[in-house]
């Protein structure tokens, strides 16, 4: 198949060559199952795993008994708010989050309030920022967690989540951020967060298999499994580990960790040249572009242009997402960018470019050269 340009790294990314390497073993030579401690196939398969927790450990700063392999970021998210909700039990609950959060924080949040607890969803400002003041100010006795991503999918705004994180340690309640769109991409540290989710397709590593970040040694409560049945991972998540997957997120975490710095700064000299050669056209508008926001996006309007036709016409020859990242070639408007203030054809009209490893300068000139056909085309 020719494959048009990809520029939809946020979405997913391709597994790295190493990653497939180190992951090939465990499908069939190493095929033990981690939870078997009585023979060698059992132990070697451990080793990988604990070997893959330390290396992702590494890579946020965590300690490796804090790191809980799940099936995912999604999986993640639901153990932390739902086991949250149920560790609470019957007292009274309240979650303070955004209305730009993804799909599933916001799902999940729904599913809860459905249960009883009560949902504060922060407005943001035209650049997607919230306010810290709001923040505090929504902060109620019965309030139980802040629940805040560190970087948006679609715009790439970065959230403070250091003072998010004083915030909640000033309140004495748990901070939970949804760290998938910074994990591999940007230097973090974990100080301060009592719960954060990530995922490995989004580093190139596998796709099903992801990490929830559970704070040790500390007061407040940590939330209760989702999964019943065998008590795997330290009883937060029972099933038994997809070994493979988990090494190449090891292998992962260890070569985003070595190349992280370098890597950013060559993305962000490659998405700041996107941008200058796009805003050029007439009636195009960078979301976001007054806040601080990863080096690798780009969240672009283009006025007087029907968003079906933008996004099918330019995914001929660049793949890219629109402002919600839907599924259907045919976009809806993006809660996030609605969130910020942008009217609905606007919205539908815009286009998330993600940039990654594998994306070249000349890529990047050649797509600028393609924006503009399109735009020119569709405006005729």
């Amino acid at each position: 198949m020719n494959y048009p340009i990809y520029l939809d790294y946020n979405a997913t990314t391709p597994c790295a060559q190493e990653v497939v390497e180190a992951m090939i073993p465990y499908f069939n030579e190493h095929f033990g199952n981690a939870a078997s401690k009585s023979h060698p196939f059992g132990w070697m398969a451990e080793n990988a795993v604990e070997m893959a927790r330390e290396n992702v450990a590494s890579l946020i700063g965590a300690n490796p008994k804090e790191i809980i392999f799940t099936s995912g970021a999604t999986e993640a998210i639901n153990i932390a708010i739902k086991g949250t909700l149920e560790r609470y039990g019957k007292e009274k609950q309240h979650y303070i989050s955004c209305q730009t959060e993804h799909k599933a924080v916001l799902d999940t949040l729904k599913k809860i309030e459905e249960k009883g607890a009560e949902i504060t969803l922060l407005p943001v400002d035209s650049n997607g920022q919230i306010d810290l003041v709001e923040l505090e100010s929504s902060i109620r006795p019965e309030t139980k967690m802040i629940c805040l991503m560190w970087a948006n999918n679609e715009t790439g705004v970065i959230h403070p989540v250091e003072k998010i994180a004083q915030i909640a340690a000033k309140h004495d309640i748990i901070f939970f951020t949804d760290a998938v769109q910074v994990v591999g991409k940007i230097p973090i540290d974990v100080n301060g967060i009592h719960l954060m989710a990530l995922s490995a397709h989004k580093f190139y590593g596998p796709k099903g298999v992801g990490v929830l970040y559970i704070r040790h040694n500390h007061e407040l409560p940590k939330p209760i499994s989702q999964i019943d049945g065998g008590g795997h991972e330290k009883g937060f998540r029972s099933g038994t580990l997809n070994v493979p997957g988990v090494v190449g997120l090891g292998k992962a975490a260890e070569i985003a960790k070595s190349s992280l710095n370098e890597e950013s700064k060559r993305l962000k000299s490659l998405r700041d040249k996107l941008e200058k050669g796009i805003l050029k056209i007439e009636g195009t508008i960078l979301n976001a572009g007054q806040s601080q926001r990863l080096n690798h996006v780009s969240n672009i309007s283009f006025q007087g242009i029907e968003g079906e036709d933008l996004l099918r016409e330019l995914n001929r020859e660049v793949a890219v997402s629109s402002g919600s990242a839907c599924t259907s070639i045919s976009p809806k408007p993006s809660h996030v960018l609605a969130a910020m203030g942008i009217e609905a054809d606007l919205g539908r009209a815009s286009i998330r470019f993600s940039l990654g490893r594998m994306t070249t300068e000349e890529e990047i000139d050649k797509v600028i050269r393609i924006v503009r056909n399109v735009i020119e085309k569709l405006r005729d």
